[in-house]
C-alpha cells in the first residue's frame, strides 16, 4: 500500500478514534462517562450514546489495516476503554436495585465492539497465549485474549440488546474470532490448553445464547462440541466446574419448563431433554476428585439431585429412567448420610424423592420400607414432618404390611427421640396404626401389628393421656362393632380384646372388663363358650355386667348352678341394674332353666323397692311366678326338694308380709286377687307336703298357718260376702297348723330335746287354746252351716282338747287339766272319744293326781252311759278303773258310789251281746269275773268290819251308828255278786255258795246285835 494511502487510512482511523474518545466537543465517551456516575441513570439517552459508540467501534474495526504499526496506540486505547465499559456494566448490575438490562446490554455491546476494534486481526498464537486467559466479564489487567473476546460475543441475547440484527452481528463476530483461533498455527502444540479453553468458552457462550433463544438444535450442537474428549481434557479443573454448573443451570431451567406442560407426555419429553443436559454436567466433573476444588462435592450432589428429579419426571417417557433415578438417589443419599448435617431439609427432599421413585416403579415392600425408614430416621419430629409421613401412608393404604411396619418404626423413633420431640405425636401415630390395621384383610396379621404397636409404647414406659386413650379405644370399639354387626364374630372379639391391652391401663380396670366382656359376647355368638368364659374370668368380679356375661355363658353351656350363682352375684354388685335381671328372666325362660328362672325372680323380688309407688303389685306378680315355678320344679325327678321347699315357704312369708303392709297402708284392693290365690296355693301346698314331702313337717305346718292368716286377711278386707268354704278352710288350716306344731313337739319330747324347757310347751299350749277359740268363734257365728262340716269342725275341737291335755300333762298343770275336763263335759256327743283319749293320757301319766284321773274317768263313764256311744269292752275297763279308785279310798261314800257303778254294770251286761268275738257288744268275761270277785270280797269286808266292832267295846258306840249302814252295804254287795253270777259260767252254784256264806256271816253278826 502506498504511503499516501496509509496516511489517508491513518487519518480516517484517527478521526474515528477521536469521535469515540471525545477529542471533539461532541465526542461520545466524554458524554457517557459522567452519566455512568449518576445515582439515577437516564437509560434513554445513555443507551443511544452507547449504541453510537458500538457503531463507531464496529466501523473502526472494518476500516483498520491488518497491521497495527500505525494505529497500535489507538488499539491499546480502544481496548482499555472497552474493558472499562464492560467492567462498568458489572458495577451497574450489582449496585442497582432494579436490573436495568438495557443499559447493561448497551454497555457490554459498546465494550465488546471497542475491545474487538483494538484487537489485531492476526496476532499470532504466541501473542494470544501471552495474554492471560481470564473468564469474562471483568478483566483485571486490561488486556483481552482471544478466549475473552470469543466468550464475550455469544453472551449477548436478543432480548438484552433489543435488536436482532445487533445480536446476529455479534455472533458473526464471535464466529469469525473462533475461526481465526482455530486456524491459528501452533506447530509445537504448546498452546493447546489455552486454545481449547478459549474454544470451549466460545462454544459454551454460543450454547447458552442459543438456549436462551430457544434454539435447542444449536444449543445441543454446541454442547456436543464442548464435550469432545480431546478438547475437554485440556480444560482446567476450575473451568470444568464452572461449565458443569452452567450445564446444570440450563438443565434445571429445562426441567422447570417441563413441569409447566399440560400433558404428561410433553412433560416427559422435556424432562428427557433436561436429563441430557444434566448428564453432560455430571460427565464434566464425574472423574474429578472430591478434593480437587472446594465446591466440587456440593456441585456433584446438586447435579445428582437435579438429575434424579429429571429421571423421575421423564420416567413417564422412558421407564428405565426410574431405575436411573433410583441409582442416582442411592449414590447421593449414601453420601449425604455421612455428611455433617444429614437431617437437613434439602437432604430430606432427596429421601422423599427416592420414595417417590420407588412408588412409581412399584417397588416391593422391603425397598419402600427402607426408604421410609431413612426418612424417619433423619426426620425432625415436627407437625409438618409427621403429617407428611401419615399422608404418604394413606396413599399406600392397600399395602397393609408396609404401612403397619412404617407406622411401628415411626412410633419407635418418636418414643426414642433424643429431645423427646416425638412424644407429642405418639397418639397420632398410634391412631394411624389402628386405622390402617382395620383396613387389613389379613386379620391375624393386623392383630399382630396392632399388638406390636401397643407393645412398643408399653416397653418405652410411655403413658398415653386419657384423651388419647379414649380416642384409641373409641376407634377400637368402632371397628369391633363394625365386625360384630356383619357377624364376623372372631374378628370382632379380637378387636375388642385389643382394647384391654396394658397400654390403656390409665383408663382403669373397668375398661379392661368392658373390652373383655365385648369379646366374650362375640365368642358367645360364635358358640365358642370356653373362650368366652376365659375372657370373662379376666374381668373384675365386682361389676354386675361381668356377672351377667357369666350367667349368659353358663346358660349356653347348660351349667345351671353356675348361672344361678352368677345371677345372685349380679344382684349383689354395686352397679346392679334391675334391667339385667329382666333380661336374665327372659334368658332363663328361653333356655327352660327353671332353677335359674327361680333365682332371677328371687333376685328381682329382693331388689324391688316396695315402698315406692305401687311396687307391691309387681312384687305379688313375682312371688306368684316364683311359686308356680317352684311347684313345677318340685315335680321333676332330680329336684332338690329341701331347698325348693324352703324357698317356697320363704316366698309365702314374703307375700304375707307385703300383704299385711299393704293393708296397713289402706292398699288392700291392690292385692285382693293375690291374697285369694296365695291362701289357696299355700293351703294346697301344705296338703301336698303332708303326703309327699319328706322331713318337711315344719314347712307344711307353716304353710297351713300362712294360709290361715291370709284367709283371715281376705275375710277382713273382702268387699262381698265370703263363701262358707273359705271359713271352713280357715278352720282346717288353723287346725292343721296347730296339729303340726303339736307333732313337732312330740318328736322333740321323744328325743329328749325339750327336757327341762317348758317355754315352748307353754307356747304350744297357748296356741292350742287360741286355735280352739278361733274355731269355736267361727262356729258360734254360724259361718259353717252344713251338718257334715259342723261335725268335722267339732271333731277338730275335741282333738285340740286332747292335744291340750297332752301339753298340760307335760307341764304338770293339773288345775288347767280340771278345767279342760269340765269343758269337755259340757261338749257334744263326741266328748266320749275325747274323754277316752284324755283318760288314756292321764292313766299313763304317773304324776297325775288321782282326783284328776278319777274326774276324767268318771266323766268318761257318764258320757258313755248318757250317750250310749262307748263300746262295752271299754266301758268295762273304765268301770273297773273307777271302782278300783273308789274302793282304794275305803270310804263309805266311795264304796257306795262304787257299788252304784257296779249295779250300773248289770244293765250293761244284761243288754250286751252273747258273742265273745264281738268286742264292742260283749262284756268281757274277765271283767265279769272281776266284778263278781270284787262285790263278794267287798261284802265280806263290810261284815267282817261289823264283827270287829262287836269285839271292841269302844267300837260298840260307833257300831250303834254305823252297823245298820254297814250291814245294809254288805247286803247290797252280796246281792250284787249274786246278780253277777247270772252272767258268769256256773253262776247258779256260785250264787248258792254266796248265799250260804252271807247267811253264815249274818248269823254271826246277830248275837252281837
Amino acid at each position: 500500500m502506498s504511503a499516501h494511502k496509509l496516511g489517508a487510512s491513518s487519518a480516517i482511523l484517527q478521526d474515528s478514534f477521536d469521535s469515540i474518545k471525545g477529542t471533539r466537543s461532541l465526542d461520545l465517551l466524554v458524554k457517557i462517562k459522567p452519566k455512568l456516575n449518576d445515582a439515577q441513570l437516564e437509560s434513554g439517552p445513555l443507551v443511544h450514546d452507547l449504541y453510537q459508540v458500538a457503531a463507531l467501534a464496529e466501523s473502526f474495526t472494518a476500516q483498520r489495516p491488518k497491521s497495527n504499526k500505525n494505529w497500535g496506540h489507538l488499539a491499546d486505547a480502544l481496548d482499555r476503554e472497552g474493558v472499562t465499559l464492560w467492567n462498568t456494566s458489572g458495577l451497574i448490575r450489582q449496585g442497582t436495585d432494579t436490573d436495568n438490562a438495557t443499559v447493561v446490554a448497551a454497555l457490554r455491546l459498546a465494550g465488546f465492539r471497542l475491545v474487538e476494534a483494538g484487537l489485531e486481526k492476526s496476532p499470532g498464537i504466541e501473542k494470544a497465549v501471552i495474554w492471560r486467559v481470564s473468564a469474562p466479564p471483568r478483566v483485571a489487567d486490561g488486556k483481552q485474549s482471544w478466549s475473552n473476546i470469543i466468550g464475550f460475543a455469544p453472551r449477548f441475547h436478543e432480548t438484552e440488546i433489543g435488536n436482532k440484527d445487533r445480536a446476529a452481528s455479534i455472533l458473526t463476530s464471535a464466529a469469525k474470532l473462533e475461526e481465526s483461533l482455530r486456524n491459528t498455527d501452533d506447530p509445537q502444540g504448546l498452546h493447546q490448553q489455552p486454545k481449547a479453553r478459549a474454544t470451549i468458552v466460545y462454544y459454551s457462550s454460543r450454547m447458552e445464547a442459543a438456549w436462551r433463544e430457544g434454539n435447542d438444535g444449536v444449543a445441543n450442537f454446541m454442547l456436543q462440541k464442548i464435550t469432545e474428549h480431546e478438547r475437554l481434557a485440556q480444560l482446567p479443573l476450575g473451568d470444568r466446574e464452572l461449565l458443569a454448573a452452567k450445564l446444570l443451570e440450563i438443565g434445571k431451567s429445562v426441567l422447570k419448563a417441563s413441569s409447566g406442560q399440560a400433558n404428561s407426555t410433553g412433560d416427559g419429553v422435556k424432562a428427557q431433554d433436561a436429563v441430557r443436559w444434566m448428564q453432560k454436567a455430571y460427565y464434566m466433573i464425574e472423574q474429578l476428585d472430591d478434593s480437587a476444588t472446594p465446591g466440587i462435592v456440593e456441585l456433584k450432589r446438586a447435579i445428582l439431585r437435579s438429575l434424579a428429579r429429571a429421571y423421575f419426571i421423564s420416567s413417564s417417557h422412558d421407564l428405565e429412567n426410574l431405575t436411573r433415578a433410583e441409582t442416582a438417589l442411592q449414590e447421593l443419599i449414601a453420601s449425604i448420610d455421612t455428611s455433617a448435617d444429614p437431617e437437613s431439609a434439602e437432604y430430606q427432599q432427596l429421601r422423599w424423592m427416592r420414595l417417590a421413585v420407588l412408588k412409581r416403579r412399584k417397588a416391593g415392600d422391603p425397598e419402600v420400607l427402607v426408604a421410609f425408614k431413612s426418612i424417619i430416621d433423619h426426620m425432625r419430629f415436627t407437625e409438618a414432618d409427621v403429617t407428611d409421613i401419615l399422608q404418604e401412608l394413606r396413599t399406600l393404604s392397600s399395602r397393609h404390611r408396609l404401612v403397619s411396619a412404617v407406622n411401628i418404626h415411626c412410633l419407635r423413633r418418636a418414643l426414642s427421640s433424643h429431645d423427646n420431640s416425638g412424644l407429642v405425636f405418639v397418639d397420632r401415630l398410634l391412631l394411624s396404626s389402628i386405622f390402617h390395621c382395620s383396613k387389613d384383610d389379613d386379620h391375624v396379621t393386623a392383630m399382630d401389628d396392632l399388638k406390636a404397636a401397643f407393645n412398643c409404647i408399653l416397653e418405652a414406659e410411655f403413658e398415653l393421656s386419657r384423651i388419647s386413650t379414649t380416642a384409641c379405644l373409641t376407634l377400637i370399639w368402632q371397628y369391633g362393632d363394625r365386625h360384630y354387626h356383619v357377624k364376623k364374630w372372631t374378628e370382632a372379639a379380637d378387636w375388642f380384646r385389643s382394647g384391654s391391652h396394658q397400654v390403656f391401663k390409665n383408663m382403669g380396670s373397668s375398661n379392661v372388663s368392658k373390652c373383655l366382656r365385648k369379646a366374650a359376647l362375640c365368642h358367645v355368638q360364635q358358640r365358642e363358650y370356653a373362650k368366652a368364659a376365659s375372657d370373662i374370668r379376666l374381668c373384675a368380679n365386682s361389676e354386675a355386667t361381668t356377672h351377667y356375661m357369666t350367667l349368659l355363658i353358663a346358660v349356653h353351656q347348660g351349667l345351671e348352678d353356675e348361672a344361678i350363682k352368677a345371677a345372685r352375684d349380679m344382684a349383689r354388685a354395686p352397679d346392679f341394674d334391675r334391667k339385667m335381671l329382666i333380661l336374665a328372666t327372659q334368658l332363663a325362660h328361653e333356655s327352660d332353666m327353671k332353677g335359674l328362672l327361680l333365682s332371677v325372680l328371687d333376685a328381682l323380688l329382693q331388689t324391688s323397692n316396695i315402698p315406692e309407688g305401687n311396687m307391691v303389685t309387681e312384687a305379688m306378680v313375682l312371688i306368684r311366678c316364683a311359686i308356680r315355678l317352684i311347684l313345677k320344679l318340685m315335680t321333676e325327678p332330680a329336684a332338690n326338694q329341701p331347698i325348693l321347699i324352703g324357698t317356697l315357704v320363704e316366698h309365702f312369708r314374703t307375700a304375707k308380709r307385703l300383704i299385711e303392709a299393704a293393708c296397713a297402708e289402706q292398699k288392700s284392693t291392690l292385692v285382693m286377687k293375690d291374697v285369694s290365690w296365695l291362701w289357696r296355693t299355700a293351703y294346697n301346698c301344705a296338703i301336698q307336703g303332708c303326703s309327699e314331702w319328706k322331713d318337711a313337717e315344719a314347712q307344711a305346718t307353716e304353710l297351713f298357718e300362712i294360709s290361715r292368716e291370709l284367709i283371715t286377711v281376705y275375710c277382713n278386707v273382702a268387699l262381698v260376702e265370703v263363701d262358707v268354704d273359705v271359713y271352713l278352710h280357715a278352720v282346717k288350716a288353723s287346725f292343721a297348723a296347730t296339729s303340726g306344731r303339736v307333732f313337732a313337739v312330740r318328736h322333740l319330747l321323744h328325743n329328749g330335746s325339750l327336757k327341762g324347757q317348758n317355754g315352748q310347751l307353754q307356747v304350744i299350749a297357748a296356741d292350742i287354746q287360741s286355735c280352739k277359740e278361733r274355731i269355736l268363734d267361727i262356729m258360734n257365728k254360724f259361718e259353717i252351716r252344713a251338718e257334715e262340716d259342723v261335725s268335722r269342725v267339732r271333731s277338730f275341737v275335741h282333738v285340740l282338747r286332747i292335744f291340750e291335755t297332752e301339753m298340760i300333762c307335760h307341764l304338770k298343770d293339773w288345775d288347767a287339766m280340771k278345767h279342760t275336763i269340765a269343758e269337755a263335759i259340757r261338749s257334744d256327743t263326741l266328748a266320749v272319744i275325747t274323754f277316752e283319749a284324755i283318760a288314756d293320757i292321764l292313766w299313763t301319766e304317773k304324776d297325775c293326781p288321782v282326783d284328776v284321773l278319777f274326774a276324767a274317768l268318771e266323766a268318761l263313764l257318764h258320757a258313755s252311759l248318757d250317750r250310749s256311744c262307748l263300746s262295752v269292752e271299754k266301758f268295762s275297763r273304765w268301770l273297773r278303773a273307777i271302782c278300783t279308785i273308789l274302793l282304794s279310798r275305803n270310804g263309805t261314800a266311795d264304796r257306795v258310789k262304787a257299788l252304784g257303778y257296779v249295779e250300773q254294770s248289770f244293765a250293761v251286761m244284761d243288754t250286751s251281746g252273747g258273742d265273745p268275738a264281738d268286742t264292742n257288744a260283749f262284756y268281757p268275761m274277765d271283767e265279769r269275773q272281776w266284778l263278781l270277785g270284787t262285790s263278794y270280797n267287798t261284802g265280806i269286808e263290810c261284815l267282817q268290819f261289823v264283827l270287829f266292832l262287836c269285839m271292841d267295846f269302844k267300837a260298840l258306840l260307833k257300831l250303834a251308828f254305823h252297823s245298820a249302814s254297814l250291814l245294809d252295804e254288805a247286803r247290797r254287795w252280796f246281792e250284787s255278786s249274786t246278780v253277777i253270777c247270772k252272767f258268769v259260767p256256773d253262776g247258779e252254784n256260785r250264787a248258792q255258795k254266796i248265799s250260804k256264806t252271807y247267811t253264815h256271816l249274818l248269823a254271826r253278826y246277830t248275837p252281837c246285835g
